[in-house]
C-alpha cells in the first residue's frame, strides 16, 4: 500500500485525537499533530504514534477552534505543498475545514468513511441521506478531510515512542470572533462512538419522563442511552452529541437496543456497525425489523420496565 509523505491531524476534543493519528499512521509515512493544551500531551501524542508535533500552546479561554486556522495554515504551506489534513468531524472541527479550505485553496470533505491514497487522495461519505455513498477525488494541492468516528482503530500506546517537537507562534486572525464568556454544558459529555453497550431511543419513547425509564435500563445494562434525530433536534430532549444517524454517531457497539425507532435508513446507517441489534416496536412492519438480529413487537413503555424488573431478579 502507498502512503503519503505526511499527514497532518487535529482534534478539538482529545478522546477522537488517538484515532485521528492512528488513521494517519495508516495513509502516511509520518504524522504531524496540532496540539492545544499541557506540554505532557506532547509526549501523549508521541505515544499514540505521531512523529512529529506542534505545539499551539496551553488552552486559552479566550480562543475558539477556528482562532488557530491561520496558525495552522502557515504551518502547513510553509511545510508541504502536498498535504492531507484529517480532523474530527465535529462542529468546532467542520468550522476549522472550512476556514483552512479558503486559507489554503484546499478540496474539503466532511464526514468521511473511507480514504485512499494509491491514486490520488479519494474520499468516501454518505449521500442522499445515507441512500448512496459518494466518493470524491480532491485535486487539490492540500486536501482536506473531517472523518467519521469509528473508521480507524486507535494504536495501542507506546510511552517509548518519542519525536520532534516545534513551538508554533499564534498567527492573530484577521477577523476574530470575541469570546465574552464561556458556561459549561448541560449535561454530561459523551461519545457513543466508544461505547460497547448503547440504548437507542426514538419517537416511540412518547413523552420525556419516560427517558428516565429508559435511562434506568441502561443503567442496569451497563449501556450508554442515545437517540434518533427527532429527539435530539426536533423534541430537544437530549443533547446532541447522542443523535446517531447519518450526519450524527457512528456506533460500533458490541449491543444496540433500540427501542421506539422505525429503522429509517438516515438511522440505521449510525447503527449498522453494531455487532449485534435488538429491536422493540409495536408495529410489526417497522423497518428497523429488517436490520434486528433479535426483535420484539410490542409497546416499549411496557417492555422496557419488563426487562428492568428481569435484570434486577
Amino acid at each position: 500500500m502507498s502512503k503519503l509523505s505526511n499527514i497532518w491531524v487535529f482534534s478539538d476534543i482529545a478522546s477522537r485525537l488517538p484515532e485521528m493519528i492512528a488513521a494517519g499512521a495508516a495513509l502516511g509515512e509520518k504524522v504531524s499533530a496540532f496540539i492545544i493544551g499541557a506540554e505532557s500531551e506532547i509526549t501523549a501524542a508521541y505515544a499514540l504514534g505521531a512523529t512529529h508535533v506542534y505545539y499551539l500552546g496551553d488552552k486559552d479561554s479566550q480562543k475558539i477552534t477556528e482562532d488557530y486556522s491561520h496558525t495552522i495554515a502557515q504551518v502547513i504551506a510553509a511545510n508541504s505543498e502536498n498535504s492531507l489534513v484529517l480532523l474530527a468531524p465535529t462542529k468546532r472541527g467542520k468550522a476549522l475545514a472550512s476556514k483552512l479550505g479558503v486559507q489554503l485553496q484546499a478540496g474539503v470533505v466532511n464526514d468521511v468513511t473511507e480514504i485512499s491514497v494509491e491514486n490520488g487522495i479519494c474520499a468516501k461519505h454518505m449521500a442522499y441521506g445515507g441512500l448512496a455513498i459518494a466518493e470524491e477525488k480532491i485535486n487539490s494541492q492540500v486536501a482536506i478531510i473531517t472523518l467519521s468516528s469509528g473508521v480507524y482503530e486507535a494504536l495501542p500506546a507506546d510511552a517509548s515512542r518519542t519525536g520532534e517537537a516545534v513551538n508554533v507562534t499564534f498567527v492573530e486572525p484577521t477577523t476574530q470572533i470575541k469570546c465574552i464568556e464561556r458556561r459549561v454544558k448541560q449535561g454530561e459529555s459523551v461519545d457513543l462512538g466508544k461505547a460497547k453497550r448503547v440504548i437507542g431511543v426514538g419517537s416511540g419513547i412518547g413523552t420525556q419522563e419516560n427517558l428516565h425509564v429508559a435511562g434506568e435500563l441502561a443503567a442496569l445494562m451497563g449501556a450508554e442511552l442515545g437517540c434518533s434525530r427527532p429527539i435530539a433536534e426536533t423534541e430537544k430532549w437530549m443533547e446532541r452529541e447522542r443523535y446517531i444517524g447519518v450526519s450524527g454517531v457512528m456506533l460500533k457497539p458490541e449491543i444496540y437496543l433500540a427501542l421506539g425507532i422505525s429503522g429509517q435508513i438516515q438511522h440505521m446507517v449510525g447503527a449498522l456497525g453494531s455487532q449485534t441489534i435488538l429491536a422493540v416496536n409495536k408495529d410489526k412492519n417497522a423497518p428497523i425489523f429488517q436490520y434486528a438480529d433479535y426483535g420484539i413487537v410490542g409497546d416499549i413503555n411496557k417492555v422496557m420496565p419488563a426487562l428492568i424488573s428481569a435484570l434486577k431478579a
